[in-house]
């Protein structure tokens, strides 16, 4: 359906190279995005290439240090010197520490705020420029279930998840005149490296969550494909300021 053609846009997906983003770059390029993934990690950057190329999706990595405004600044560059143009931007890289909120040492509090929430800002912000230039621009922004629940051991986490659905209601009221469309999609339990190592910190979760939600089941990355395509496309272009949870219903079952 033409609606959800992505032919002729370029993506961006920061954290591009595993998991949520790793599912989303597949799901768009395969729309008919060309695919650019960005991640610290040349190698798992260079694996996940060799996998979009399996696919025949158009792709290319980035090196970029999320916490850095300048990598920040120049990896947006970079892409719209390679290819002319930037139309979706994926903010998607993420880290997190459990621990009690009083065992947080500053450093580690703030290193999950500056990758989870500063960084968003600062891709957001280096795109605007060429998003107001062809006046159309589409920035996703992934939150968490826990930008709606505290977590007690991912405090840090919870306020950068918290956060970045407020940042991406602001900037869609900003930046709707400028037909940029930005959206937050929260992820609820889903099967992830990070999410293997919660299970192996918090004895239960695994049955707790299944028993919670009702599909019955953790989600699987590629469960998140889809509403990045929505998102990315045309078929979304009255969409902005929202938070979307896909989850399985966890969120709204009390």
């Amino acid at each position: 359906m033409k609606l959800f053609n992505l032919t002729d846009k370029v993506a961006l997906i920061t954290g591009g190279n595993g998991g949520i983003g790793f599912a989303m770059a597949k799901a768009i390029g395969e729309a008919g995005a060309t695919v650019v993934i960005a991640g610290r990690n040349e190698e798992k950057n260079k694996k996940s290439i060799e996998e979009l190329n399996s696919l025949s999706v158009k792709c290319k990595s980035l090196i970029v240090d999320v916490v850095n405004e300048n990598s920040c600044n120049q990896l947006i560059e970079d892409v719209v010197q390679t290819y002319g143009k930037l139309n979706i931007l994926i903010n998607n890289a993420g880290t997190n520490i459990r621990k009690r909120p009083e065992e947080y040492e500053l450093k580690e509090w703030t290193s999950i705020i500056d990758t989870n929430l500063i960084s968003t800002f600062t891709c957001s912000k280096a795109a605007f420029k060429y998003f107001k230039n062809i006046n159309s621009g589409k920035i996703i922004n992934i939150g968490s279930m826990h930008s709606l629940f505290g977590a007690p051991l991912g405090s840090a986490y919870s306020a950068s998840k918290g956060g970045v659905v407020q940042l991406t209601k602001s900037l869609a009221n900003t930046w709707a005149k400028d037909n940029i469309q930005v959206n937050a999609v929260l992820p609820g339990y889903i099967d992830t490296t990070l999410t293997r190592q919660a299970r192996v910190d918090i004895p239960k979760l695994q049955k707790r969550v299944e028993e919670r939600t009702p599909a019955g089941r953790w989600g699987d990355p590629d469960d998140l494909g889809g509403i990045a395509v929505f998102l990315s496309s045309d078929a979304s272009n009255y969409v902005t300021g929202t938070a979307i949870p896909v989850d399985g219903g966890y969120s709204i079952n009390g």
